[in-house]
């Protein structure tokens, strides 16, 4: 795929007349930013076009020689039933509609139609292909298990088979021209995520970012969209905006949920009609760039509350991943813990320290509400208080609220002093196994360190008891 092009597929516009061929053409890319169009003159060059330029829609008219339009469009929707196609006819005849409706076109206009209806027309016919292939392409990685190009996403430190699933879905799609909304929690990690989709885009221009909580509606409308001469008192000069800067690559507004009514307004017109007037002009501009949104709120509970406008959130809603947080993917504490770790000590220019063999175990029983960010600030103030080779647990248990390591404070009484009928070692030591298992989120490796046995023994205990049935 050429990325200068847009869409990613090629539209086939199929018309005897030149001067209709050339003003079709133009007015897609004038009114709509398609620029990956093919003209035909002669109807009987179609099919073998099909075959071999990667054309998934076709506007076709009827009345030509050589082939006429209808048997074109029988033609296409036997040989090729994935091709989408548009009649665009000078015969203003309902019997004709009817019968290419029923032949399989997607929609039918007249060549005396308002342009933007046939424009507005052919975007909705892009989109829905578009759609298309991003099912399949998320369908074909999840199913695989997981993204292929692993590279993009080398800078996000994880093991859970969650952010796999989500790093699928990021590549699958991450050239598509529909936004891409990222919430989940403050600290998650929201950033790197949009990193790894522009990186993916093939988009040559650069990844501009926002931050939009606390504009005021004049401030981002003059953030994004720029202004000229003139546009207000103290605008001397004129100023290019973001969605300018961002142009051929990816506009990041981060925050989405803190905008203001008005704003969600003209962030609504923007995605819809895609231009926008920079403050003072009358001259729209061209929207060129993919544009990921990210939110740490629940959109879903602002829209029900009348905090969020419905349209945009559907609008935005068309790509949607979401984050979990770390206390969902705890297997990623000791991975993260190593990472913070060395990053740490290089920008302190001192030596790696070893963590002691009840930290991981003591973090995984915390619920982290400031995630990955508040993990690194945990290890960041650890290691600069660090004297010795063993990294010393007391700054992690003043961070996280303990006065003692895990497992070595003990209720006063026995446990089991007020039970009537002792458990057996057995009943003990599944309850145990349960509890760790639960409490690690599933990972046998720091479950066996809860339960101070190795991971072999607790595997071959998990083991036991699944043979053995409820």
């Amino acid at each position: 795929m050429n990325p200068a092009l847009y869409p990613a597929f090629g539209i086939l516009i199929v018309d005897d007349e030149p001067a209709w061929l050339r003003s079709l053409s133009l007015t897609l890319e004038s009114a709509a930013g398609i620029t990956n169009t093919l003209a035909c003159q002669d109807s009987r060059n179609v099919l073998s076009l099909l075959e071999r330029e990667g054309i998934a829609l076709v506007l076709l008219d009827l009345t030509m020689p050589g082939v006429s339009g209808e048997e074109l469009l029988k033609s296409i929707s036997e040989r090729h039933p994935s091709v989408v196609c548009i009649v665009i006819s000078g015969a203003n005849q309902l019997d004709t509609a009817v019968r290419c409706m029923k032949l399989g076109a997607f929609d039918y206009y007249i060549k005396t139609d308002e342009e933007e209806r046939i424009v507005g027309g052919v975007l909705r016919a892009v989109r829905m292909l578009e759609m298309r292939a991003e099912n399949h392409a998320v369908k074909s990685r999840l199913v695989a298990g997981g993204p292929t190009n692993s590279g993009a996403f080398s800078g996000i430190v994880t093991r859970s088979r969650a952010m796999q699933a989500v790093f699928a879905y990021v590549e699958a799609v991450a050239t598509s021209s529909q936004p891409l909304l990222i919430t989940g929690e403050s600290g998650v990690g929201k950033e790197g995520i949009v990193q790894a989709s522009h990186a993916l885009s093939g988009l040559k221009g650069l990844l501009k970012a926002v931050n939009v909580a606390g504009l005021d509606d004049a401030m981002f409308a003059d953030t994004l969209f720029g202004h000229v001469r003139g546009a207000y008192t103290g605008a001397d000069a004129p100023r290019r905006g973001m969605i300018e800067e961002a142009a051929g690559g990816t506009l990041f507004l981060d925050e989405i949920g803190d905008l203001s009514v008005a704003s969600q307004v003209k962030l609504l017109r923007l995605l819809q009609e895609g231009e926008y007037y920079p403050l003072g002009s009358d001259q729209p501009k061209r929207l060129r760039a993919r544009v990921i949104v990210a939110s740490n709120r629940d959109l879903a509970a602002e829209e029900a509350q009348g905090r969020f406008r419905r349209d945009l959130y559907y609008r935005l809603h068309t790509h949607h991943v979401h984050i979990p947080p770390l206390r969902e993917r705890k297997e990623d504490i000791e991975p993260l813990l190593h990472h913070f770790l060395a990053e740490a000590a290089e920008s302190m220019g001192k030596a790696k320290p070893t963590p002691p063999r009840e930290l991981v175990p003591c973090l995984a029983s915390y619920s982290f509400p400031g995630n990955i960010r508040e993990l690194r600030g945990m290890v960041y103030n650890a290691v600069s208080l660090h004297r010795g080779r063993m990294l010393s647990m007391a700054s992690f248990l003043a961070a996280i609220g303990r006065s003692e390591p895990c497992g070595t404070a003990f209720p006063p009484l026995n446990p089991f002093a007020a039970f009537e009928r002792l458990p057996t070692f057995s009943e003990v030591g599944g309850l145990l196994v349960a509890e760790a298992m639960s409490r690690t989120g599933g990972n046998q490796t720091m479950a066996a360190r809860l339960l101070g046995i190795s991971q072999p023994a607790l595997s071959k205990r998990l083991k036991h008891a699944a043979e053995e049935g409820p």
